[in-house]
């Protein structure tokens, strides 16, 4: 159970990042509304709150975070930029969900 609750902690967590970066983004380089920047803080400040909500070492946290980082930004790729990633995108967002598991769920000493 702690799997399922920590990983989708650290999805929804990276959604929250990759939101707030791209409506900030859509306003900076799309001239889109400046309105977009409440939600984008908004979401920014989801993002801070949820990772607080790991129980262990904050380091370890934004260590393992960065893997699931990378996969969700691949798929923001594919879905929202439209854009297919390739072989190797797709193989290096495993291997860092690889290290994200690694690192969160290896055993550990007290």
């Amino acid at each position: 159970m702690i799997f399922i609750k920590t990983t989708a902690l650290f999805f929804i967590t990276a959604i929250m990042e990759i939101l707030g970066c791209y409506l900030t983004y859509l306003w900076l380089t799309q001239g889109k509304s400046a309105w977009l920047l409440i939600p984008a803080g908004l979401s920014l400040a989801a993002f801070a709150w949820l990772l607080t909500l790991h129980p262990t070492a904050a380091g370890r946290v934004y260590a393992a975070y960065g893997g699931v980082y990378i996969f969700c930004a691949i798929f923001w790729l594919w879905t929202v930029d439209g854009i297919r990633p390739t072989a190797w995108d797709l193989i290096g967002a495993f291997v860092a969900l690889t290290g994200m598991a690694i690192i969160m769920f290896a055993p550990k000493a007290t």
